[in-house]
Formats: structure tokens, sequence, C-alpha cells
């Protein structure tokens, strides 16, 4: 799956007034952490993770790393905080544009 500009910049409005559900603290990234990602995408579809207590490179590599476990798409990151998205194969909630 691949976003493309307009899709992303739709999909960072609608995640714009939510609030973070995933934390990853000291630990790091834990299978834990990954499976409630996967748990989380699949009930929301459009979620906010905040990275606690890392610098800037370790931050933006747990987050590919999380979004190519999950199998979801990294949509944007800002700060200590970015946005995953993972369409539902079946129940879709989060309506994205057509390219």
């Amino acid at each position: 799956m691949s976003l493309s500009e307009k899709q992303r910049r739709h999909l960072r409005g609608v995640a714009h007034p939510l609030n973070p559900i995933i934390m990853i603290g000291n630990a790091g990234l834990t299978d834990a952490v990954v499976k409630e990602t996967e748990r989380a995408l699949h009930d929301h579809e459009l979620i906010k993770v905040k990275v606690r207590g890392a610098e800037r490179e370790d931050r933006d590599s747990m987050l590919a790393t999380l979004a190519q476990r999950t199998a979801s798409e990294l949509v944007h990151r800002i700060g200590h905080v970015g946005v995953l998205f993972k369409a539902h194969p079946k129940l879709p909630r989060v309506m994205v544009p057509a390219d």
C-alpha cells in the first residue's frame, strides 16, 4: 500500500484531533507494543503513536520498523508523534480519497 500526497494530506487532517493510542517508552519497540499496535490499527485504522525518550534518528527508526512489522503506512511524523494507517480489509471506517 502506497499513499499519494493527496491521501497523506487528507489522513493528516483526519488524524489531527486524535490523541496518541500507543506509547513507546524506555523499553523501546517490543513485541507487546507491536501486538497492541496491530490491535489498535484493526480497531481504528488511523492511530497516533508517541515515542518517548529517544533521539530523532531512533524515533524515525522505531516508527518505520513499527509500520513495517504491522504492515501499515507511516502517514506523518512530527516531533515525538507518528501517524499510522492501515485500512481494514472488510469494514473500512476511514475514507481515503481516490487518487
